[in-house]
This record gives structure tokens, C-alpha cells and sequence, in this order.
């Protein structure tokens, strides 16, 4: 084969290896899924059962912010449960399909051992998926490492939940960070906020969220 043809299958190859490339970059965990509408009544906010919403919550400029202290009290007074400030999405609860959970999210120095995204429902169990911020990383409850370095900064997280195969796919800043095993069919919903880890909570724990999204296929 002469130098000029090598050439020129060579630059063949790069152009769609690029191709490729470029596609894949483009892509967005939101493709082919379709916005489910959200209204404030889709929002249900739940908070420590012994202190005015406004001192553990506020919505200004699109951005809710969510706090807590580790001694507050739980959301209702006969729950054994850890303190919360978070939103629970309402009237879209799911137990087959495949939805995504969508939000741009904003966690201090500081916070640590704390649930900021929560699927609630399980065959066994309470929940089947929660992501903690531990020191600045999330991790899968306490056990594995989904991502690094997330203190002080807006960082989107995409939650898709396929039902049928049993799979949780997390993405942050649109790339994909990991991927589980649900914890069986159940009565499903998000949660998003503050929630504090059964251990090694910081005194006060704070989550800030926009564009909270869900989408479905």
C-alpha cells in the first residue's frame, strides 16, 4: 500500500474514532427520557417535629436550602428516625419504569456523614439507594466512593432508576460515577436535603438544591 493511501485510511480512522468520541461526550443521562411537570405540591417538605419550617429551611432566588442539627428531633414524634430537613416528590411515587431524579446541588465544608439524595422503598429495608457526603466525597451509604472533592460548588446529580433490571445508574456533572443493584421491587420515591447518617454526623448539616427535575420513560 503506498505512504498516501496509509494516510489517508489513517485519517479516516481518527475522524470516526472523533465521531465517536464526540458522540459519546454529548450525550446527557436526560436523553430519551421524557419531564414529569413538578408544582410546590409536589414537594413535601419535612423537617424536625419541634421547630418552625423557616428555621430549617429556606427558597429564595430558586435556590431551597435545607439544614439540621445531629441532636434535632425527628420529623414525627413517634419516629425513632435520624434528623431531617428534605423534600419528599410526591404524587409520581413508582414501582415499575425507569425514572431519573435530577438537581444541581451545593454542599459547605463541613457537612459530613449525611443523606442528600435518597430512594425511598425497598423490599427489604427502608430505602434502596442513598448518597452521602462524607468529608467532601458521596459515597453509597458509607461503603463505596461515587465522587471526590464535591465541598463549596454546584454539582448536578442525575439518579436513574430502571426498575425492571434492578439497576441505579449515579451520574454527577453528566458523567456516569456508578452503577447498583436495587434493593427489590417496592413502593419508590425521591427524596432530596439533609439526612443524617446513623454515625459520624457533623454538628450541623446543610444541602442547597435547584432545578430539581424528574423525568421518566
Amino acid at each position: 500500500m503506498k505512504a498516501s493511501n496509509c494516510y489517508k485510511l489513517f485519517i479516516i480512522v481518527v475522524i470516526f474514532c472523533l465521531k465517536d468520541h464526540w458522540f459519546i461526550c454529548g450525550a446527557d443521562p436526560t436523553d430519551g427520557f421524557t419531564r414529569v411537570p413538578l408544582t410546590d405540591e409536589n414537594l413535601d417538605l419535612q423537617k424536625p417535629c419541634n421547630i418552625p419550617l423557616s428555621q430549617r429551611y429556606n427558597y429564595s432566588d430558586g435556590i431551597r436550602s435545607f439544614w439540621v442539627y445531629n441532636k434535632d428531633k425527628s420529623f414525627k414524634p413517634d419516629s425513632n428516625t435520624r434528623p431531617r430537613t428534605e423534600v419528599r416528590i410526591k404524587g409520581h411515587d413508582y414501582s415499575s419504569g425507569i425514572w431519573q431524579f435530577e438537581g444541581y446541588a451545593f454542599v459547605p465544608t463541613g457537612t459530613s456523614g449525611v443523606t442528600i439524595v435518597q430512594i425511598h422503598g425497598a423490599a427489604e429495608g427502608a430505602t434502596t439507594l442513598q448518597l452521602r457526603i462524607y468529608n467532601g466525597n458521596m459515597r453509597y451509604y458509607r461503603y463505596n466512593l461515587v465522587a471526590t472533592d464535591l465541598y463549596d460548588k454546584w454539582f448536578r446529580v442525575n439518579v436513574i432508576h430502571d426498575v425492571g433490571k434492578g439497576k441505579i445508574t449515579v451520574f454527577i456533572d453528566g458523567e456516569e460515577k456508578f452503577v447498583v443493584n436495587d434493593q427489590g421491587p417496592g413502593h419508590l420515591y425521591f427524596k432530596c436535603g439533609v439526612y443524617a447518617a446513623p454515625a459520624k454526623s457533623s454538628n450541623f448539616m446543610e444541602s442547597r438544591w435547584r432545578d430539581i427535575k424528574l423525568f421518566k420513560k
